[in-house]
């Protein structure tokens, strides 16, 4: 009987501003396969890090970009990896950027841009990245999301970034 295993060795996250007219979300052109493909960042998880811990060093390493806040999208992307034989799931995060913030790549992507959902869903290769694109604009743009996905990022030392989906009462 032959068996496919089941691997969550990685973990990617979706960067968007909400904070303009037409929300946007933020795209890397990979130099690395899929070559020449628009992509969210993704990145494997290390020792002993957890699937967050991970997202908020990859976008450092990936795009120069310290994360002020970073939510679990309570999904995840799966995918069948054919060479190896396993399905690959990888645990998806949102964070919110301002589109002003400079992105600085590494060698690992040739290109960023800003895309609103619809383009951004109209140039991505995959299935799933589509359907998170739209959980993404569903769950965080139309709505307010619920607070128990919010990963706690600050220390002590530290304040915690804007809430950006405080409600004007209860």
């Amino acid at each position: 009987m032959s068996k496919v295993p089941v691997f969550c060795s990685a973990a990617t996250v979706f960067l968007i501003d909400k904070i303009i007219e037409e929300p946007q979300v933020l795209l890397l052109r990979r130099t690395k396969p899929p070559v020449h493909t628009w992509s969210q960042i993704s990145g494997g998880i290390e020792g002993d890090e957890t699937a967050w811990q991970a997202m908020i060093r990859e976008v450092q390493e990936e795009a120069g970009i310290t994360l002020r806040d970073l939510w679990s999208a309570d999904a995840d992307v799966r995918f069948y990896v054919p060479e190896q034989n396993r399905f690959s799931i990888l645990p998806v995060f949102v964070s919110h950027v301002s589109r002003n913030t400079p992105v600085t790549l590494n060698k690992e992507h040739d290109a960023f841009q800003w895309f609103s959902f619809a383009d951004a869903k109209a140039l991505v290769s995959f299935p799933g990245q589509r359907q998170m694109l739209d959980l993404i604009e569903t769950e965080f743009i139309n709505r307010t999301p619920t607070p128990h996905l919010r990963i706690n990022l600050a220390t002590p030392q530290e304040t915690e970034a804007p809430d950006l989906y405080a409600r004007a009462s209860p």
